[in-house]
């Protein structure tokens, strides 16, 4: 960082050399004064926005397995943990190689630096169940879906996952009137897909079928 720093300041001064030659002439202190200005402020600025650690080889190189890209995003989580899309990647890669516990661990990170957006939210929760050895949705994932809901009514994921949740319960009719909603909203095929689901649900809990969809 050091010598990059140096490097950048001594290629400023000798551009503000060439720019501002005709100062030197006729006003000297002038001139001393806005090169000591804007080299401070360019070395300054790049130390805030910028990355020296980027020239560095071995982070250049790309990662030659899954697990050094895991590593790597890993190293930089560590080093700036405020970032809910790193740590969204990091449980979505952990849980395809099927590390359930770190891949829940990693999504509620995310979802505590988003705690209001039902994407990381329902991602939370689905991580939460498939940590379990049931693969049951726990209070803090119904929780979670729940918050989901409220933030957005018609986040179909937090639905369809709250009513799986319920039905886990025994909570048949819960189940159903939380479905019920998606027929609206999903395309034909998804609603015929879960349509025995809600039938059964409703079912369970003594109630009728529902109607069948009215003709396109």
């Amino acid at each position: 960082m050091q010598v990059f720093v140096a490097l950048a300041a001594l290629l400023t001064l000798a551009i503000l050399a060439l720019a501002l030659a005709p100062l030197w002439r006729t006003q000297r202190g002038a001139a001393v004064a806005i090169s000591a200005f804007v080299a401070g402020a360019a070395i300054g600025l790049y130390a805030l926005l910028g990355t020296p650690a980027a020239l560095d080889p071995a982070l250049r190189e790309a990662p030659r397995t899954v697990d050094d890209a895991i590593a790597r995003l890993q190293g930089e989580l560590q080093r700036d943990p405020a970032q809910p899309d790193g740590w969204r990647l990091l449980g979505r890669v952990l849980a395809e190689q099927g590390r359930f516990g770190p891949s829940r661990d990693a999504f509620a990170r995310a979802a505590t630096l988003r705690p209001d957006d039902p994407d990381a939210l329902a991602e939370a929760a689905e991580a939460r169940a498939k940590a379990d050895p049931q693969h049951r949705f726990d209070p803090q994932a119904v929780a979670m879906l729940e918050h989901a809901l409220q933030r957005d009514p018609k986040h179909q994921r937090s639905r369809w996952f709250l009513g799986i949740a319920r039905r886990q319960a025994g909570d048949a009719a819960g189940a159903a009137a939380t479905w019920e909603p998606l027929l609206a909203e999903v395309d034909p095929s998804t609603a015929a897909a879960l349509r025995p689901q809600l039938d059964a649900a409703r079912k369970d809990a003594g109630l009728t079928p529902l109607p069948p969809p009215a003709a396109a």
